[in-house]
């Protein structure tokens, strides 16, 4: 089955302050000996959030939360897939930020999340307001590349393959691959040094 066009995230924000926030802050090394992806949205930032209690992901304001405000360079160091699905696990629908790693932002794409960059004073508004009010969505618009708080209209951007591939709904290379199985099975059965080799 094909992926899902994705050419708007609506919800609630969250505003994580501060630069150079990687990986292993987003999910902690121990936790990539987990088998499968399944819980590890409860352990996003766990580390971060231990030692600092008022760390915005141990608010209840904002745990119906949808679209994460972050900073520069969000989700460097290594490039740990899990990073991104802890944080899709939680609850995080798309990503605007001032700038991002651009594997972090390569996995968040190919798993439907959009990240989007701003300006450093855009971020910086939407963060406010999204302190100030929890409850006001955030609406991340795709198509006319912009994300509307309130009566906040900011600018953003992406890279044009990962805004065409989600608007398009050919984000999920996995499942385009599946669902062309027969196709791909073709090519293989003609080519000669790939005859004997097919498996089920």
């Amino acid at each position: 089955m094909p992926a899902s066009s994705i050419s708007q995230v609506a919800g609630p924000g969250i505003a994580l302050r501060g630069s150079d926030i990687d990986t292993d802050r987003i999910i902690p090394a121990r936790f990539l000996r987990m088998i499968t992806f399944d819980g590890l949205g409860d352990h996003a930032f766990e580390d971060d959030r231990k030692s600092n209690p008022e760390h915005p992901f141990n608010d209840g304001r904002f745990r119906d939360a949808a679209v994460l405000v972050a900073n520069g360079n969000f989700g460097c160091g290594s490039s740990r897939e899990h990073a991104p699905q802890a944080l899709q696990r939680w609850g995080i629908q798309a990503i605007v930020g001032e700038s991002f790693a651009e594997i972090f932002q390569g996995n968040c794409t190919v798993m439907g999340i959009p990240c989007v960059t701003a300006s450093s004073a855009d971020v910086a508004k939407l963060q406010d307001a999204v302190e100030a009010d929890p409850s006001q969505p955030l609406d991340v618009d795709l198509a006319k590349k912009t994300v509307t708080c309130g009566n906040l209209v900011t600018q953003v951007d992406l890279p044009e393959g990962n805004r065409v591939s989600l608007l398009e709904g050919a984000w999920d290379a996995t499942g385009m691959l599946l669902e062309g199985a027969d196709a791909v099975r073709e090519v293989a059965n003609s080519l000669p040094y790939a005859r004997g080799f097919e498996r089920d």
